[in-house]
């Protein structure tokens, strides 16, 4: 069993706290617009990273085999407001986690799904900014720290083409901000 103490929510937080700040810059005319994840366009990439937090709080309150209902539109009305609401309940639902959770039909050790979860809410608010031309140079201290963590679990079984694998092929960059660096490994174009 896991001590909740132990995990410390930091990072999940300037991940939500750098991918709701992206999100404020998005306007309606930008929601067909493409994003890094070829399957994905910039509302569809929303839907995700709200879709996300929920799915966070469901493992860790062991809802297994949820889906979000495909027709869930949270580009209309307040996605931020939507957003925010998943932001709190993931926190407090990692706040009060007792033991690992469930995810995909098995257990995660709490600290992987933290992980895991800071690393999606981070890569994915670097796609948004790269598909509607804000900055990518997001929180450069985390991105470090998530870019050092993933070299040390993506393995070239993850990778694969959009859909198929986790992450695609890492790709070369020059750039010499930590965020493009993470997304260039997880196999984002630059």
């Amino acid at each position: 069993m896991n001590d909740p103490s132990t995990l410390d929510t930091n990072g999940l937080r300037r991940a939500f706290a750098s991918t709701r700040a992206v999100l404020a810059v998005v306007r309606d005319d930008q929601l067909d617009a493409p994003t890094p994840c070829a399957s994905w366009n910039v509302g569809a990439l929303i839907r995700h990273v709200i879709d996300a937090t929920r799915s966070a709080r469901d493992a860790i309150d062991g809802i297994t085999g949820r889906v979000a209902d495909a027709d869930e539109n949270h580009t209309v009305g307040d996605y931020l407001d939507i957003y925010d609401d998943g932001i709190r309940q993931t926190l407090a639902a990692f706040g009060a986690l007792r033991a690992d959770a469930s995810l995909f039909g098995g257990r995660l050790p709490a600290s992987a799904l933290l992980v895991m979860s800071t690393q999606d809410q981070f890569i994915h608010g670097w796609d948004l900014a790269r598909a509607v031309g804000h900055s990518t140079n997001l929180d450069p201290e985390l991105a470090d720290g998530l870019l050092a963590h993933a070299r040390t679990w993506v393995l070239d079984s993850h990778r694969g083409p959009d859909g198929v694998g986790l992450f695609g092929p890492a790709v070369p960059t020059s750039s010499a901000h930590p965020a493009d660096r993470l997304a260039a490994f997880l196999g984002r174009e630059m």
